[in-house]
């Protein structure tokens, strides 16, 4: 309802009890008053709706201070695996260059190892050559006095069928020619080298006998220690085993 018409109608509800004049000034008494009031309720109603935003504004700032603390704490975390990251990566740094100083170690070392294996290797031959050459002169007395060969040729080191051979020579037993093909080890004191060393004999004894046909063969073995059971053993197989300590 516009305001002229309550106006209008609360002074037409006002003349039946006061004059014309003052039912007028009633009427617009009472219409200023309640348009007042109006403004006063909306007035209380806008100072609601503020009061509303501003504690949905605070309540707005409370989560973006949370949402900031957050990112602070994620950046602060982020920071610390950077370093962590940055720690690790010098840790493998690190572990790198050690691993490459331990191959170079490594390289050194087993260079060093080839050269003792070569030297060991050289030496090893000079001590066998040494068991040779002394072989060729304390055996002949040996095989005449404990197996009966005499020897008529002198013992050498040759090659036969494309075989070396370790001592060689010619023999006669019980008045019939022999050859004698012998193999020299330092030592017989082990399995393994005991089988190889039955093995590289048994070669060389084929190929002179291939060789030879009509000429018994006398394999030999030369030492300076064999075990008894080695011993045993190759006594069974025919086979004569001189230790350097009985020449």
């Amino acid at each position: 309802m516009q305001l002229e018409s309550r106006r209008e109608l609360t002074e037409r509800q006002l003349k039946p009890y006061f004059s014309a004049e003052q039912a007028s000034v009633l009427a617009q008494v009472i219409t200023d008053a309640y348009q007042d009031l109006v403004k006063t309720s909306d007035f209380n109603e806008l100072k609601a709706i503020v009061r509303e935003l501003a504690e949905a504004q605070k309540r707005t700032e409370q989560r973006v201070d949370t949402l900031a603390m957050r990112m602070e704490e994620l950046a602060e975390a982020q920071k610390r695996t950077e370093q962590r990251v940055d720690t690790l990566a010098m840790r493998m740094e690190e572990l790198a260059e050690a691993q490459k100083q331990t191959a170079d170690e490594i390289r050194i070392l087993a260079r060093g190892l080839n050269d003792t294996r070569t030297e060991l290797g050289g030496l090893s031959r000079s001590f066998g050559y040494a068991l040779e050459n002394e072989a060729y002169h304390m055996l002949p007395a040996f095989l005449a006095d404990k197996y009966g060969l005499s020897v008529s040729e002198r013992l050498i080191r040759t090659e036969i069928g494309g075989e070396e051979i370790n001592l060689f020579g010619r023999a006669k037993r019980d008045g019939q020619e022999v050859l004698i093909v012998g193999e020299a080890k330092l030592q017989l004191a082990n399995p393994q080298r005991e089988e190889e060393t039955l093995a590289q004999l048994a070669d060389k004894v084929a190929v002179v006998r291939k060789a030879m046909p009509q000429i018994e063969v006398v394999p030999l073995l030369i030492t300076h220690y064999a075990r008894p059971a080695f011993l045993a053993r190759a006594k069974a197989q025919g086979i004569i085993v001189a230790q350097s300590y009985e020449w």
